[in-house]
This record gives C-alpha cells, sequence and structure tokens, in this order.
C-alpha cells in the first residue's frame, strides 16, 4: 500500500459529524441517482433536508415538483434555454404569493451548488461534465457522496489533491459494498478486493458471438433498470473497468490486488479478502436505495433504506471467472489506470463516443472496444510525473471524443462499401 495517511474513501473517517438534520445538495435530482435519493428524503425528514438541486434541465416538471417538495432554496439547470419552462413550471407547483426558489443555469451552475452552504453533496450527474461540481464541492469542504465514478476516473490526481481523507462517501453500489466490508478490519490487513459483475445480458458469449449483437438486446440488462450509457457500458463490462479504476484510487490499493468476479444474481455487491483468510461480503437484493443511504447517513444507516433477503425461501449465488477475450474492456481500463495522467480520461471519452455510435447503428458491438482500443493506443504513454490539470484532462477528453468519432465514422463506411 502507498504511504499516503488514508484513503478517500475511509470508513474508520468522517470528514464532518454534524448532528441533527443532515443539510443536502442533490446533484442531477432528476436522474435515476438523484429520484431515489429524493425519495429516500422524502421518507426520512427526520434525518436529511435538502436545501438545492440541480439537473441538465430536459425534464423541468419534475425539477420542480421535487423542489417544492423538498421546499429548497436554490434550483440549477445545466441549460440556460430551460429556465423559462422551469420558472413556468415552478409557478405551476407554488401557490400564490408562496416565494418560488432562486434559480441558477448555466454549465457552472452545478459546481455553485456543489460549494454553497450544506453537510452533504451528492453527485449524481452522470458523465464527465460531473469534475467541476466534484472538485467545487471538495474544495468547499463538503461531504461528497460520490456516483459521478467518471468525475473521480478522468480527474483523479486532481481530486486526490483536493480531497481530504475519508471526506468521499461512495455511492456506486460496489463501492459501497467495499465501503462498508473494510470498517470490519484494519487497512493493514486488507488483502485483496473483489468486485463483483453481474456479467451483463452476454455471459457465457465468445467474441465471436458478439459480433452480432443489436442495439435491443445490449439495452435489456438482466438484473439493473438503468440509463442507455450505463447499460451499454455494463453489457461491455467497461463500467466495471471503470470501477477498478474507482477502487484503486478510493482506497489506495493496487492494481494487482483488485479482482473482478461475474455473480450473475447481483446479490453480492462486492468483497474484501483479509490476510487472514476472511473474506467479508456484502449483500441485498439489487436496488441502490442501500448504497444512496449510506452515502447520505454515514456513519448511521438509514432503517429500510432498502429491501433485504427472505432467508425462508433457497436461493443459488453463482461466481464465475472473468472471460478477458470476449470482454477486453476491464484489462484496458487497468492498463490506463496505471498509466494514469490523461489516460483515464481518454479511455472514458473515446467510450462515451463509441456507445452514442453504437446506439445510433453506426458501430457494431465489438467495435466499441476495438475502437477505444485504438483511441487509447493512439494517444501514447502520458510522461511519468507530468503535472496534471483541469485544462489537460478538457483537452485529452475533446481530442478523444472527436477521434473516436473519426474512427466510428470510417468503420461505418467501410462496412457499407
Amino acid at each position: 500500500m502507498s504511504d499516503s495517511p488514508a484513503p478517500l474513501a475511509d470508513p474508520h473517517l468522517l470528514f464532518d459529524t454534524a448532528d441533527g438534520r443532515r443539510d443536502l445538495v442533490i446533484l442531477g435530482s432528476t436522474g435515476s441517482i438523484g429520484t431515489q435519493a429524493v425519495d429516500l428524503v422524502l421518507r426520512n425528514p427526520d434525518r436529511f433536508r435538502v436545501t438545492a438541486l440541480s439537473a441538465a434541465g430536459g425534464r423541468t416538471a419534475l425539477l420542480a415538483e421535487q423542489a417544492h417538495l423538498l421546499r429548497v432554496n436554490t434550483v440549477a439547470v445545466a441549460d440556460p434555454g430551460a429556465v423559462p419552462a422551469l420558472r413556468e413550471a415552478l409557478r405551476e407547483r407554488y401557490g400564490a404569493g408562496e416565494p418560488l426558489p432562486e434559480i441558477l443555469a448555466g454549465p457552472d451552475a452545478a459546481a455553485t451548488l456543489a460549494a454553497s452552504e450544506c453537510h452533504t453533496v451528492l453527485n449524481g450527474i452522470t458523465g464527465s461534465i460531473g469534475l467541476a461540481p466534484t472538485l467545487a464541492a471538495l474544495e468547499a469542504g463538503r461531504t461528497l457522496a460520490l456516483a459521478n465514478k467518471e468525475s473521480l476516473i478522468v480527474g483523479g490526481p486532481l481530486v486526490k489533491a483536493l480531497a481530504a481523507p475519508g471526506q468521499i462517501i461512495p455511492v456506486d453500489s460496489e463501492h459501497a459494498a467495499l465501503f462498508q466490508a473494510l470498517a470490519a478490519g484494519k487497512r493493514a490487513d486488507v488483502r485483496k478486493l473483489v468486485v463483483t459483475a453481474s456479467g451483463g445480458p452476454f455471459r457465457g458469449r465468445t467474441r465471436e458471438e458478439l459480433a452480432d449483437v443489436t442495439r435491443e438486446q445490449a439495452l435489456t440488462h438482466p438484473t439493473w433498470a438503468m440509463g442507455p450509457v450505463i447499460t451499454i457500458n455494463s453489457a461491455t463490462l467497461v463500467n466495471k473497468g471503470l470501477e477498478v479504476i474507482e477502487a484503486h484510487l478510493l482506497y489506495d490499493i493496487p492494481f494487482d490486488r483488485i479482482e473482478v468476479v461475474v455473480h450473475p444474481q447481483s446479490y453480492v455487491h462486492s468483497m474484501v479478502e483479509f490476510t487472514d483468510g476472511s473474506t467479508l461480503a456484502q449483500a441485498t437484493p439489487p436496488d441502490m436505495g442501500g448504497p444512496i443511504a449510506i452515502g447520505l447517513g454515514w456513519p448511521e444507516r438509514v432503517p429500510d433504506a432498502a429491501p433485504a433477503f427472505d432467508w425462508t425461501k433457497a436461493s443459488t449465488w453463482e461466481f464465475f471467472p472473468l472471460d478477458t477475450e470476449a470482454f477486453p474492456s476491464v484489462g484496458l481500463a487497468r492498463h490506463v489506470g496505471t498509466l494514469g495522467s490523461t489516460a483515464p480520461a481518454v479511455f472514458n471519452a473515446a467510450n462515451e463516443e463509441c456507445v452514442d455510435a453504437f446506439l445510433a447503428g453506426q458501430l457494431p458491438f465489438n467495435g466499441i472496444m476495438d475502437t477505444v482500443t485504438a483511441v487509447v493506443t493512439e494517444h501514447g504513454t502520458p510522461a511519468p510525473g507530468t503535472p496534471l490539470s483541469l485544462a489537460d484532462v478538457l483537452e485529452a477528453e475533446t481530442w478523444a471524443r472527436a477521434r473516436a468519432r473519426e474512427l466510428s465514422a470510417k468503420a461505418t463506411a467501410e462496412a457499407r462499401a
């Protein structure tokens, strides 16, 4: 392990342990994580109070409803063009003479909210646009409940430079599982992290059998209901590769001590193996209520945040090794994670573009990882010790997206020729 004093996510530490109701800011409130977080807060008004909400701007009616139910002070949208519709939706929700919340708009609005006065910021934004709010929350000293894995992936060194030990509480189901299992032992006694993967809809298929996978097939996940990008990432196992990088950064465990195992039932969300041979697993039925509650409430647990197992019914739990030939994404993620610097940002950005191309029918399923690999290879190896800035990350992402689009268009043209 490294000589750092403590990892970014440490269940033995709590950055701020304020008493009473916990003031929250929810970023990405109209998305999957955000809507579930709002529901958790509404069911636990004695524990949580939301001061501000942010969203992209495409679901203004839902955002206005959330703002009214939670009585927030401020709402923000990334799209300034959504402000008139949001203001109208708020007027419809609020009674005559009832003051409306303040409205912020623009690409920096979420970061402004992330730095506002509160106890915990839940970053539920999807994509690398979540990096700036992550950095803003950390710089302001807020506890960060992190569901936006991309901000840690693409900006790892920037995040690590700002975060105090234990300031981040992970909300991904896998990393919330590791977080809880790590609470049972000392850091020095950890031998291995075991990240579980459902295997997606194509578990057991060879690379050749994946060649003709359709959009509809790839969007049908066997256990989780998620957005299209995350669902495709689960089908290619890119999502698992990103989680390996995230585990390395959160818990300061070397890549060669982070293992991926396929577990189709998605009951065990991840495991920690200790030096005495013991392995601790965190398990619940597939549901994000538990991880969200850990992110918002730790070190306290929120009763009935998620369903529990019915142990009166028989069940079978299976575990299989990862097929690295059919699913090379995890190995490539380890590679870019080891390279560091802008390499993870290039990997993530190229993948996002390739997923869009696949969903648009412009790239075959296997072409996603083939193209991402080509972009990562062309990007090359960053010079060791090169300082990383936010501008560097954004520049690398811009190049990777453009290059991925070029290669995808070329592949489409060649297929049609």
